[in-house]
């Protein structure tokens, strides 16, 4: 039962990176319908820069914050320099950021070597905290990575619900025509839309560098999994990827720690169910 309550804990704690991760894509992908699959470079990349900045001021703030706002700025001069005149081709998108993470990975490679990397953890949460109820240790930062999770999840669906901006960007996904004709200048709006799901990324990459390691083929890893997570939870809705992040992320788990040999297929036919079941993911709504 020790066991079986710690790989559940781990799974919430995976469940929590997998949901900062996705919460981006969600925006970019799931609200701007825009196919970003170098989303995973922009997770890999944050990493690489937290741990540089970590290691020149020992402030793992500081290296948070720096590669939430560089990682921004990236995906600023991604989406102005490169996808905006095709942003509605789904295909030219995903071509042209499916080259960027390639050029990406293998430049990361080239500069940062091939050998893992690890951010080491913020002092005060390097120790193991009693679980009441289940009688076991756990590491702190791997909690704290569940409130992070929290606290990102309920600001952005206050973010979408509850204010003006937020009604702009759910109007502008619906109608784009008939918001820019009302004199809003939707474009900006989505410009701020992309610059905070690659700053997402950024953040998710010197949050996760500190609990997993940083190494070659992470970015595919966490993209194929964010992917995963929004196609079960449902495209677009927050709520859905924090449900679908909570699902994969347990699913893998368990099947990792009792059937590891079926744990992809567990996770992938858990995906395949849902699309057989509600196409449109758990919470997502149909297209009309």
């Amino acid at each position: 039962m020790r066991q079986f309550f710690t790989v559940g804990l781990n799974g919430l704690t995976l469940a929590g990176l997998y949901f900062l991760v996705a919460s981006g894509l969600t925006l970019i992908f799931g609200l701007m319908r825009i196919v970003n699959l170098a989303h995973g470079t922009l997770y890999l990349l944050g990493g690489y820069v937290a741990w540089t900045v970590i290691r020149a001021t020992d402030s793992f703030m500081l290296g948070a914050l720096v590669a939430a706002l560089l990682i921004g700025v990236v995906g600023l001069v991604l989406h102005q320099g490169l996808l905006r005149t095709i942003e509605r081709d789904d295909m030219r998108v995903a071509l042209v950021t499916i080259g960027v993470s390639l050029i990406g990975a293998d430049q990361m490679l080239a500069y940062f070597g091939g050998v893992a990397h690890s951010i080491p953890t913020p002092e005060p949460l390097r120790t193991a905290v009693p679980v009441p109820l289940l009688g076991i240790n756990y590491p702190a930062y791997r909690l704290t990575i569940v409130g992070i999770a929290v606290a990102v999840g309920i600001g952005l669906w206050l973010l979408l619900s509850r204010t003006r901006f937020g009604m702009i960007v759910r109007a502008g996904v619906d109608d784009r025509e008939m918001v820019s004709a009302s004199g809003i200048n939707i474009r900006l709006v989505f410009v701020a839309v992309f610059l905070l799901g690659a700053a997402l990324a950024g953040l998710s990459g010197a949050i996760g560098g500190a609990a997993f390691s940083l190494a070659p083929g992470v970015d595919m890893q966490f993209l194929l999994f964010s992917l995963v997570v929004i196609i079960v939870g449902g495209m677009g809705s927050v709520g859905g990827a924090a449900l679908g992040a909570v699902l994969v992320a347990m699913v893998s788990n368990y099947a990792l720690a009792y059937a590891s040999s079926f744990a992809a297929v567990l996770v992938f036919g858990l995906m395949i169910t849902v699309l057989a079941v509600r196409p449109q993911g758990i919470l997502g709504k149909v297209a009309v």
